[in-house]
């Protein structure tokens, strides 16, 4: 039996993948000066990521011992998001309940 609880969930999921990668990957080209942020589309862009995720990392900051320029934040929200994109598997194909 095939749950549309954890269909719908895997799909969320997927989403918050993309959109955290996409933050990634235009912080790594802001800082490395391949993107300039006095172009409007690209400040909209990387501010409203930054906007979004924000909410999230900021918890996980608090928890994770300062490291200084690299932030770990990401790849604690990555590794929480594959737990629960398996968990949203087993739910859609029924296995876990």
């Amino acid at each position: 039996m095939i749950s549309a609880f954890g269909v719908a969930l895997l799909a969320l999921l997927n989403v918050a993948w993309w959109i955290l990668i996409a933050h990634i990957i235009i912080g790594w080209l802001v800082n490395f000066q391949v993107l300039n942020l006095q172009q409007p589309i690209v400040a909209q862009i990387y501010f409203g990521l930054n906007r979004l995720l924000e909410p999230i990392y900021a918890p996980i900051r608090r928890f994770l011992p300062n490291t200084g320029a690299i932030d770990f934040s990401p790849l604690v929200v990555f590794i929480a998001i594959i737990f629960l994109q398996r968990i949203a598997a087993q739910m859609a194909n029924g296995t876990l309940f």
